[in-house]
């Protein structure tokens, strides 16, 4: 069956307690879990976050999913400090996975552009992606002496800026700890709109078991751009979008992502009514 979950810091409450309520209140299976954005009381530092801390959190949401810790970063930032920042943060949130008992902490890959990761010409060249395998190579084998999984979200302006070139990358790594995010948003550009439910496809056949959630999120178009919306606000075919997904994984998990405030509950229930198709 397909569970719905959401971002925490989407909630607009901070701490475990208020995260908890407010997943009861929306009905929502879980979270992804960024707890420097969460949680008042961790920054985005090496050390932030204890384990005691950790046990703290997942106690207090034990009856909730906590898939995915969140420790995105850069790994091709011009200034290698925030690179190696990065590195050091995520290993720490792969020691923790197993006290959150989540499943693994997830990245993007990154621009050369440093802040925003934006179009950068370098991203598409051998060295970036050599960069970005070496980087991810390293944090896979921290994941499997963890015995635990990272996950690597692909998205258009970024180096592995299409379900091949991740693909691509996962080959070169070779890992059997790193699993796919799906973020459909994310690949969206307007050169690709017209053949975005093929690009879904692509990722179905090509990462099926490695994915471990879909992230959740709508678009419109503004002066001919595309912008993000509430999901059920937007152009996403969701009817269309969860048989596919249902089809390859009945029981997948859909967080909501960037999603908030007065949209929030118009987003929940609108994908409770489709899901309840499939008997969710």
């Amino acid at each position: 069956m397909m569970k719905l979950l959401i971002r925490a810091h989407d909630l607009g409450v901070k701490g475990e307690a208020n995260i908890l309520d407010r997943l009861n209140e929306l009905g929502l299976d879980g979270v992804q879990l960024v707890a420097y954005k969460s949680l008042d009381d961790v920054s985005y530092n090496p050390g932030s976050i204890t384990k005691e801390r950790a046990e703290k959190v997942s106690e207090t949401l034990s009856d909730k999913m906590i898939p995915l810790l969140g420790a995105y970063f850069n790994p091709v930032h011009p200034n290698e400090e925030k690179v190696q920042k990065g590195i050091q943060i995520f290993k720490e949130y792969l020691s923790l996975v197993s006290t959150f008992n989540a499943v693994a902490v997830g990245s993007e890959t990154g621009s050369y552009q440093g802040e925003p990761w934006t179009y950068h010409p370098m991203n598409s060249s051998d060295e970036a992606l050599d960069r970005v395998v070496e980087v991810f190579g390293e944090l896979a084998k921290h994941a499997e002496k963890e015995g635990v999984y990272l996950a690597i979200e692909p998205a258009a302006q970024h180096v592995c800026s299409t379900v091949e070139r991740l693909d691509e990358a996962l080959k070169r790594i070779n890992s059997d700890h790193v699993k796919v995010i799906v973020d459909l948003y994310n690949l969206l550009e307007a050169s690709n709109e017209d053949r975005i439910y093929e690009i879904l496809k692509t990722a179905l056949n090509l990462f099926n078991e490695r994915i471990l959630l879909f992230h959740i999120k709508d678009y419109k178009k503004v002066d001919g751009k595309i912008v993000q919306c509430g999901v059920g606000q937007g152009l996403f075919d969701y009817d269309l979008i969860l048989d596919l997904i249902h089809e390859h994984n009945p029981d997948a998990l859909l967080v909501l992502e960037g999603t908030v405030k007065e949209d929030l509950k118009p987003a929940v229930d609108f994908i409770y009514r489709k899901l309840g198709k499939y008997g969710c």
